[in-house]
């Protein structure tokens, strides 16, 4: 009876992967994105990728040690978060504009609602919203060989014909991370080898969406058209890497295929009816907010008192 236990709340869950190793898979499997970001755009997207990084993991560090908690950043959290801001951004975009999501995202997003795990909507996707709110020409500033151009939804809302091979591979305009669908693929497999994520969510989300833009874009079930739509803009990268994210999506199976619809809804909403032709980052914001009462209503019944037989 004299031994001291600790008590701490749940979920009390064991796995062979810590916090740590989840977040380095995670970096891993964004490197394809990242490199042919750099690639693609030039030396400015490299540097608009360091500054985020650097900017989340010091504002972290800073953040607890002035408030005196335990330093946390080497379980790598705020490093993702800095890295998903910066695939978030125009290849252009000034880099000062990072620094301020980056702290945006981390501490009034993160840190002032307890940290990671705590977090009520995806960090970076916190921070990029942040961005467009406050600086929405520098945001949607697209520049690509040189030329300011449209990003080929863009491009798609006002008539215009797009290459899909080229958003394919990821020869077209866009924010850093997000032009090659190879890329973003070749990294969500890792993560899938590596068992971090499942195609719940992004099956959900994929199917739903196409479902919906099928139904209601006024383009009927024109496969090139719905191809262009999955490629283009920040859907597969959003899928995959944000809508996955542990803290902001639901942990009950059958809520996690809610979640992934109504992430699926939501985008075609906004590219449908909306003056935006994206739409992702405020979808999956938007239904981050829905995940209590998603998981409320999809929480399996136990057996016995008060349950179902």
């Amino acid at each position: 009876m004299s031994d001291l236990y600790n008590v701490s709340s749940g979920p009390h869950v064991r796995d062979k992967y810590t916090t740590g190793k989840i977040m380095a898979i995670v970096l891993l499997a964004l490197i394809p994105a990242s490199v042919y970001g750099i690639y693609h755009f030039g030396v400015n997207a490299a540097i608009l990728i360091v500054v985020s990084i650097v900017s989340c993991v010091l504002t972290e560090l800073i953040y607890e040690i002035v408030m005196k908690q335990k330093i946390t950043v080497k379980d790598l959290s705020a490093a993702v978060t800095g890295l998903l801001l910066a695939l978030n951004m125009p290849p252009t975009a000034a880099w000062w504009l990072p620094v301020i999501g980056g702290v945006f995202a981390i501490i009034f997003v993160k840190m002032l609602f307890g940290g990671i795990g705590q977090n009520f909507m995806n960090p970076a996707l916190g921070g990029r919203c942040f961005l467009v709110i406050c600086f929405a020409a520098r945001m949607t500033d697209f520049n690509y060989d040189g030329i300011t151009s449209a990003t080929p939804l863009a491009r798609i809302r006002a008539g215009e014909a797009v290459n899909l091979w080229d958003m394919i591979k990821g020869n077209i305009a866009g924010t850093v991370g997000e032009t090659s669908l190879i890329a973003i693929v070749l990294g969500a497999c890792i993560m899938l080898a590596f068992g971090i994520i499942d195609l719940k969510i992004p099956a959900a989300y994929i199917i739903s969406f196409t479902i919906f833009m099928g139904l209601f874009s006024g383009r009927g079930w024109d496969v090139s058209y719905l191809i262009a739509q999955l490629a283009g803009g920040g859907l597969m990268l959003g899928a995959f890497f944000m809508a996955t994210d542990y803290a902001t999506s639901p942990i009950t199976p059958g809520g996690k295929v809610v979640y992934g619809i109504l992430l699926g809804i939501m985008t075609g909403i906004f590219r449908c009816f909306s003056s935006t032709a994206e739409g992702v980052s405020f979808a999956i914001i938007f239904c981050n907010l829905l995940v209590p009462i998603i998981e409320k209503l999809t929480l399996p019944k136990c057996f016995g008192k008060g349950g179902e037989a």
